[in-house]
C-alpha cells in the first residue's frame, strides 16, 4: 500500500505539471511574447496604419519591414504570428479616426526557418548564424517540452495501471528535460530580441515589453523542475523503503 506521503506528492506534481502544460500551450497559441507601444498621437499612428498594412501583409516583406512596422503600429509579436494596430478605415480619402483595429499575419514554416542577415534587410549582407539559430530554437523548443510532458503522462498513466511507483522516475525525468527546454526557450527568446534591437534600435517614442505570453512560459518552467522533483522523489523513495521492507 502506498504511503500517504507519496501519493501527496504525486497528486501534487500532476497538479503542477497540468498547471505548466496549459501555460506552456497558451502561450505558445498567443501573440504577447513582445510588445510595442508608440508614444506618438493616435493621428500618427493613423496616418502610419494607412500605408504600413499593405508593406505588412505582404510576400515580400522582410524582417526590416514587418519589424519598421510593428514599431510604429503598437505591433505585438508571438512565436506564430506578428500584430499590428491600424484604423479600421484606411482608405487614402478617409479622414483620421481614432477606431483601431488589430490585424494579424502568420509566420509560415519557410518564415520560421528563414536565415536572418547581418541588416536585416539586406540579403546581401551575410547570414547572421547566431539570430538564425536562436529563431529556429524558439520554435522548436517549445513543441519538444510540450511532447516531453505528454509522453511523460503516457509513462505515469502505464504505471497507475501497472500499480507501481516506480516508472514515476522517468515522468520525473522527461519533465526535467521539458523544464530545460522551456528554460532554453525563454533564454533564445530574449537573446533573440536582444540581438534584433542592436541591429534595429528602438524609435526614441517607442518602448519595447515582454508580454503576458512570454511570463507565462517564464512561470511553466520552475512547474516543471517542481514536478520533476516531486515525481523523483516519489518514486525513490517508495522503492527504498518497499526494498527495506523486504529485507526485513
Amino acid at each position: 500500500m502506498m504511503d500517504n506521503r507519496f501519493a501527496t506528492a504525486l497528486v501534487i506534481a500532476c497538479v503542477l505539471s497540468l498547471i505548466s502544460t496549459i501555460y506552456m500551450a497558451a502561450s505558445i497559441g498567443t501573440d504577447f511574447w513582445y510588445e510595442y507601444h508608440t508614444l506618438s498621437p493616435v493621428e500618427n499612428i493613423t496616418e502610419a496604419g494607412r500605408s504600413v498594412w499593405e508593406e505588412f501583409v505582404s510576400e515580400e516583406a522582410d524582417e526590416k519591414t514587418y519589424t519598421d512596422a510593428l514599431f510604429r503600429c503598437n505591433g505585438t509579436v508571438g512565436l506564430w504570428r506578428r500584430c499590428i494596430t491600424v484604423p479600421k478605415n484606411s482608405h487614402w480619402y478617409s479622414p483620421p479616426e481614432t477606431d483601431m483595429t488589430t490585424n494579424c499575419i502568420s509566420f509560415s514554416l519557410s518564415d520560421q526557418f528563414m536565415e536572418k542577415y547581418i541588416e536585416p534587410g539586406n540579403h546581401n549582407s551575410g547570414t547572421d548564424l547566431n539570430r538564425t539559430y536562436l529563431w529556429r530554437l524558439q520554435f522548436l523548443l517549445p513543441f519538444v517540452s510540450l511532447g516531453l510532458m505528454c509522453f511523460g503522462a503516457l509513462i505515469g498513466l502505464c504505471a497507475c495501471a501497472c500499480r507501481s511507483l516506480y516508472p514515476a522516475i522517468a515522468t520525473g525525468v522527461l519533465h526535467f528535460l521539458a523544464g530545460l527546454c522551456t528554460l532554453g526557450l525563454v533564454g533564445c527568446y530574449v537573446a533573440g530580441i536582444e540581438l534584433l534591437h542592436k541591429k534595429l534600435p528602438l524609435p526614441d517614442d517607442v518602448r519595447g515589453e515582454f508580454g503576458w505570453s512570454f511570463c507565462l512560459a517564464c512561470v511553466s518552467a520552475p512547474l516543471q523542475f517542481m514536478a520533476a522533483a516531486l515525481f523523483i522523489w516519489a518514486a525513490r523513495t517508495n522503492r527504498k523503503e518497499f526494498t527495506l521492507l523486504k529485507a526485513k
